[in-house]
């Protein structure tokens, strides 16, 4: 501005009008110091435009440089957001897809936990009736237990006692022995009876009458009498056959413990077996006298024994 001003103050000085300063391109061969001026002025104008020229060229590189990785910065971005866009859709249709399969696991599970809690209770109460039965079972079985030491108990003191009171007869007349819980005393047709009769001698009798006596003071064994005959046949006029008399002689026996020593009727049982149980092989004389015989079987009455037995 001021080189502006100090140009004009020297045209002023040397008569030259503002229109001759308008550029009119390079005075060739200047005479006149106002054509000088005008060159010096045009170089200088010169100098600038080509300076602005050239920073407005680079700025224009600059900027379409700028402008192009803008470009390719902004394409890359783009697609990486449309990437993105539709890896978060497909994200999203996977979350809800399994959203979905959770509810459903989720219901599921629960029920199954309320159906493993209905399974577990109803278990847990089969659990507690069978534990209930099993422990009234083992309080039956141990009170069974109890009674058949009971019963033998009474069983061995009863053989004991009757075999002592016996002792007066031959093995071959009367024998006494436990089976199954139960004490029999077997007597010989030899003793009791004779060949056919169903009348009792008296030897027997006195054999019966010391029995009765045992008999009486153990009034908790019930009685049961069994005659029994060889298989050699027999028909009489008082006796159709073997089971006939059998039977017979059971009930005179019977009857003699009943009405002659006074043993409750009540605990009293006659049977005939006839020869169908016997005791020994019937092929020979000394098999035929074992299996002729009378057996009285001796069975302590445990009433609480037979009723823990029906409640099983």
């Amino acid at each position: 501005m001021k080189f502006k001003l100090i140009i004009a103050f020297l045209l002023m000085g040397i008569g030259m009008q503002a229109q001759d300063l308008e550029p009119k391109g390079t005075i060739k061969d200047p005479k006149k110091i106002g054509e000088k001026i005008h060159n010096i002025l045009l170089s200088k104008r010169m100098k600038e435009a080509t300076h602005q020229r050239d920073s407005m060229h680079a700025l224009n590189l600059a900027y379409k440089k700028d402008t192009t990785e803008r470009g390719i910065a902004y394409r890359n971005l783009d697609s990486l957001f449309n990437a993105l866009t539709q890896s978060h859709k497909d994200l999203n249709a996977k979350y809800a897809g399994l959203e979905n399969d959770y509810n459903d696991m989720n219901n599921k599970y629960t029920d199954l936990i309320r159906s493993s809690l209905n399974r577990t209770e109803q278990l847990n109460m089969a659990l507690k009736e069978k534990g209930e039965q099993l422990l009234a079972r083992e309080k039956r079985l141990a009170e069974l237990e109890n009674l058949l030491k009971r019963q033998d108990s009474i069983t061995n003191a009863l053989n004991s006692i009757i075999k002592k009171a016996l002792l007066s007869f031959n093995s071959d007349e009367i024998t006494v022995e436990m089976r199954n819980g139960k004490v029999y005393v077997s007597m010989t047709d030899k003793l009791l009876f004779r060949s056919g009769s169903a009348d009792v001698e008296e030897k027997g009798k006195d054999a019966i009458k010391k029995l009765a006596e045992i008999l009486n003071k153990n009034s908790d064994v019930a009685i049961m009498i069994e005659g029994h005959t060889d298989n050699v046949p027999i028909k009489t006029a008082q006796f159709k056959d073997n089971w006939d008399l059998s039977v017979a002689r059971s009930t005179n026996i019977v009857r003699l413990l009943d009405e002659m020593y006074k043993v409750d009727a009540k605990r009293l049982t006659a049977a005939g077996r006839g020869e169908y149980l016997p005791k020994a092989t019937n092929e020979t004389a000394e098999g035929r006298a074992k299996n002729r015989r009378t057996e009285i079987v001796l069975t302590p009455k445990l009433d609480e024994l037979y009723k823990l037995i029906e409640k099983r």
